[in-house]
């Protein structure tokens, strides 16, 4: 069940991430960009399960590459909280950034493994 919402979080991470690739696709019927609306006010939650979920796998040594972009995927998405977590926060707000020229390739990379390891 965990690894099921891992899936669905990270295919929502994915088309939030990757929305300026994905709007290139579906021409001018704004279906991806419909959703991504739909989904920006939740935004810290799906970062917040990819990122939490994306290192307990990666500690398990489990889907190690899926786990690995899921995690750049939940730090783009949570660059805004990052900055509140004490000690750390500093730290990853600079990683964050350092992946945000990489924002559509992590985000179409999530959406492409998430729905391969859903099916």
């Amino acid at each position: 069940m965990i690894e099921f919402i891992f899936d669905i979080a990270n295919i929502l991470a994915g088309i939030l991430l990757g929305i300026t690739a994905l709007d290139k696709l579906d021409g001018e019927s704004n279906f991806f960009n419909n959703i991504a609306k739909k989904l920006m006010p939740f935004t810290t939650v799906i970062g917040g399960i990819s990122l939490g979920l994306g290192v307990w796998y990666l500690l398990g040594f489990r889907h190690i590459l899926y786990s690995a972009v899921a995690i750049a995927g939940g730090l783009l998405l949570l660059t805004h909280v990052l900055s509140q977590i004490p000690a750390v926060g500093d730290a990853l707000v600079k990683v964050s950034k350092k992946l945000m020229p990489f924002k559509v390739i992590v985000g179409m990379a999530l959406l492409i493994l998430a729905i391969l390891y859903l099916i």
